[in-house]
């Protein structure tokens, strides 16, 4: 996807808007904690986003740099005092104790050279370590990595989790075109799986469709991101990925994009199709655990219910995507609201999951 259109694909013209209107009039109601079976639930959302507009001086006379991400230092997701406090009120009007961080998908900058790359990585994760720091109860964070640079970003994971306590990291759905299974990417890989940590698998768009995602209805979000989550995941059930990197926990967004929905085509594939045997299980069985692990962020109950009988409710955590105007703005809801989920499912999914990945005391 073409960089200079991600801020318009996902409504930046918006931010100004939310920002200041009922965003900001929602954060002034404080909500009650929220009780499950009687019993007080530490809530997560795993999904959460920040801006480190320090970045931005670093990178801005690049062609490959949308000029319009000067303008997030307005948004929620900026990290001035000011923002911060409006995000706590936001947190606790939703029933959200613990917003995990990660950058902006507009902040991999996999474009970078590494020297360059080494040092814009290592400003955002300080920003971010700074911020968890000041707010340990509220904050837990995902590093960014220069993933174009595989070596590289496998000293910045190793950096992120021993020395600044990160649980894991944030990664793009593709690096310039390249999946994500790709073999040059073996070292980071082989890193994150050693140290224990979770990537963050977020999209950047699908480049690939030309003009068919243009016209009405925000097609390269509201089918390119999805669909740029479908296609890593994809790979990594389909080449044996999931079978190499047995040790390795990956957290997908938006529900994983379409990977739940098309599961049953992907069992198909792998029983009828000669070149879909190099994994050891079915697709439904790596879709169940206990790799592979997907964000609520399906924006409805019946939606989320849909995950849970693909995936199980094991493998479900809390994601909204803060900071953008299409986040969920009832995540808490929309899990309690789902039919048929046990207590002990509906506190998994709210907070005993992401408590598990992130090793929460």
């Amino acid at each position: 996807m073409n960089r200079r259109r991600f801020l318009h694909t996902i409504g930046a013209a918006g931010y100004g808007a939310f920002c200041c209107g009922a965003w900001s009039a929602a954060a002034q109601t404080r909500r009650t904690p929220v009780v499950v079976g009687g019993r007080r639930i530490r809530t997560v959302d795993m999904h959460s986003h920040v801006y480190i507009d320090d970045v931005y001086p670093l990178v801005k006379d690049r062609k490959e740099t949308d000029p319009a991400l000067a303008g997030l230092t307005r948004s929620p997701m900026a990290i001035d005092a000011a923002s911060i406090d409006r995000r706590l009120q936001e947190m606790d009007r939703q029933g959200i104790d613990v917003h995990v961080l990660s950058v902006h998908p507009s902040q991999f900058l996999y474009f970078l050279e590494p020297d360059l790359a080494a040092r814009v990585v290592r400003m955002q994760n300080e920003k971010i370590a700074g911020l968890c720091a000041a707010h340990r109860d509220r904050f837990v964070g995902f590093g960014n990595v220069s993933l174009q640079h595989p070596e590289l970003a496998a000293e910045q994971i190793d950096h992120a989790v021993t020395q600044l306590g990160f649980r894991g990291v944030i990664v793009g759905a593709n690096v310039n075109g390249d999946e994500l299974v790709n073999p040059r990417f073996e070292p980071f890989w082989k890193k994150a799986e050693s140290l224990g940590a979770i990537v963050f698998i977020h999209p950047q768009g699908f480049a690939d469709t030309g003009k068919r995602l243009a016209g009405a209805g925000a097609l390269e979000n509201n089918i390119g991101f999805p669909l740029d989550t479908t296609i890593a995941l994809a790979h990594m059930v389909f080449e044996g990925f999931l079978d190499r990197y047995a040790g390795i926990r990956v957290l997908a967004a938006h529900g994983g994009g379409f990977l739940a929905s098309y599961i049953g085509r992907f069992d198909n594939c792998r029983d009828r199709q000669a070149p879909c045997q190099r994994m050891q299980r079915t697709p439904s069985e790596y879709l169940r655990g206990p790799q592979l692990y997907f964000d609520s962020l399906v924006y409805s109950p019946d939606n989320l219910r849909h995950i849970v009988t693909a995936a199980g409710a094991s493998q479900i955590v809390i994601g909204t995507d803060f900071g953008f105007p299409i986040a969920s703005s009832t995540p808490v809801d929309t899990v309690l609201q789902t039919t048929g989920l046990s207590p002990d499912q509906q506190v998994a999914i709210l907070g005993g999951n992401a408590e598990r990945l992130l090793k929460l005391a």
